[in-house]
């Protein structure tokens, strides 16, 4: 299979993904609630380069290479999910500072 070939050649790589997904969860999971707000926003910062960087790699992809077009797919959607939850968070937070009629 392609996928277990490409991983057998990127072996290093997969290592270093893994290990960042384990540092990630540990750096998110010790932040204090308050600074999750912005952490929301540079969360949403990235997802919009993630956003671009696979719609380029989609494009700089061969046609026939069914792989890479559907993870960069995969990426285009998880991104657009991930802006889009964060501005509706964003959104719902700032409602709560609004000053209700009365």
């Amino acid at each position: 299979m392609k996928i277990l070939e490409f991983i057998n050649d990127n072996l290093d790589l997969v290592y270093i993904l893994i290990l960042s997904v384990f540092i990630g969860v540990e750096v998110i999971k010790n932040i204090p609630a308050v600074l999750h707000t912005p952490l929301m926003s540079g969360a949403n910062a990235l997802s919009g380069v993630v956003i671009v960087g696979a719609i380029l790699v989609m494009l700089q992809a061969d046609p026939t290479d069914y792989i890479a077009l559907t993870l960069g797919f995969i990426a285009v959607v998880l991104g657009i999910l991930n802006v889009v939850g964060g501005f509706v968070v964003t959104d719902r937070m700032l409602q709560m500072f609004k000053k209700k009629k009365s």
